[in-house]
């Protein structure tokens, strides 16, 4: 098994002009070669527990763990891949495999989201700019993903494709090691999300985004800061919020209008002028073009067999699926109303 997995490809075509410029590093080599800095490495030994003479042994024990208790389990099991999930749970070999197991469990548990999963099957989303990410890093080296949900309406195309943009991009911002040590940003910036936007997800859908973003992506994200939040945002909050661990409800930041306030969390040095910052104007098309490039390489990793097929996982880690709808209904009667009292 271990053959097979490994024998796969996983490079990406060459990249477009942007990413030759090197503002967005290219995807990782077949045989894993550290490349985070000794500072990153010191960051990485403090804040995740990770030794570097230790890396590959505590790699290969996670990979022993999967063949053993998972083994028909179809996943990647080279050295690159293996580490995201060590990182994000600070080289605990348990969690890390639970982890992964999530990871792999939302496919099965959401497959309008996972079925043909690649870049040129959400260009809409990407063309329309309800998600792109900043050409320059914060100076902490995390990389902020900007999301710009007033961009989109309902009668444009269902709320779901979001959901497959926003996933490709996570998949190609973890690939970097530097993202893995040191998280990132999103900035969500809520000009323009009025009603139609706000009710559309409902209480399931933002219950499933939350479930695989906080418990089943290898991702650290480090702050949430919300711009330009009307009024009805208290009412988006309240259907977001009693799925977040504690955690990570104390990294929401609302500014409101207060260009001031996101500045002492993210610069002007890496804003755009719309934001008050000193960086470029934003480029939408760089990021999709990005994506764009790496067609091949998601079809790879996504466009296959499914992976859990065979594989026995318990109750705890599946996704509530649709039988608790008369629950989620009620709820989202009453979260209704929240947000046309906000509004």
């Amino acid at each position: 098994m271990a053959d097979q997995h490994e024998s796969i490809d996983l490079g990406s075509p060459p990249l477009g002009p942007e990413a030759e410029t090197g503002w967005f590093p290219g995807p990782p080599p077949p045989l894993y070669v550290c490349t985070l800095t000794p500072a990153l490495e010191a960051k990485a030994r403090d804040e995740l527990q990770e030794k570097p003479e230790w890396r590959l042994r505590d790699v290969q024990a996670l990979r022993d763990m999967i063949l053993k208790e998972q083994p028909n389990l179809r996943t990647r099991l080279d050295d690159a891949f293996l580490l995201r999930f060590l990182r994000a749970r600070k080289f605990d070999y348990d969690r890390a495999l639970q982890l992964l197991l999530k990871y792999q469990a939302g496919r099965k548990a959401w497959p309008e989201v996972f079925k043909d999963l690649k870049p040129s099957s959400v260009k809409h989303v990407l063309e329309l700019g309800f998600l792109t990410v900043l050409p320059k890093p914060d100076p902490h080296g995390r990389y902020i993903l900007c999301l710009r949900p007033g961009k989109w309406t309902p009668n444009d195309y269902p709320f779901v494709d979001n959901v497959r943009a926003l996933y490709l991009t996570l998949e190609k911002l973890i690939q970097p090691e530097e993202a893995q040590v040191n998280g990132i940003v999103i900035l969500a910036d809520y000009s323009g999300v009025g009603m139609s936007q706000a009710s559309n997800p409902g209480p399931f859908l933002a219950k499933k985004v939350v479930s695989i973003l906080q418990d089943g992506f290898p991702i650290r994200i480090k702050a949430v800061n919300i711009i330009n939040e009307p009024r009805i945002f208290k009412g988006i909050f309240a259907i977001i919020k009693p799925f977040l661990k504690e955690k990570m409800a104390e990294r929401y930041i609302l500014h409101g209008s207060d260009l001031h306030s996101l500045h002492r969390q993210i610069p002007r040095s890496v804003l755009p002028p719309e934001y008050g910052g000193t960086a470029v104007d934003l480029d939408l098309g760089a990021w999709s073009r990005l994506l764009l490039d790496c067609e091949e390489e998601f079809i790879v990793e996504f466009c296959q067999p499914d992976p859990l097929e065979g594989v026995v996982l318990p109750d705890s880690m599946l996704f509530e699926g649709e039988g608790a709808s008369g629950y989620e209904e009620d709820s989202f009667r009453a979260l209704r109303s929240q947000l046309y009292y906000c509004y």
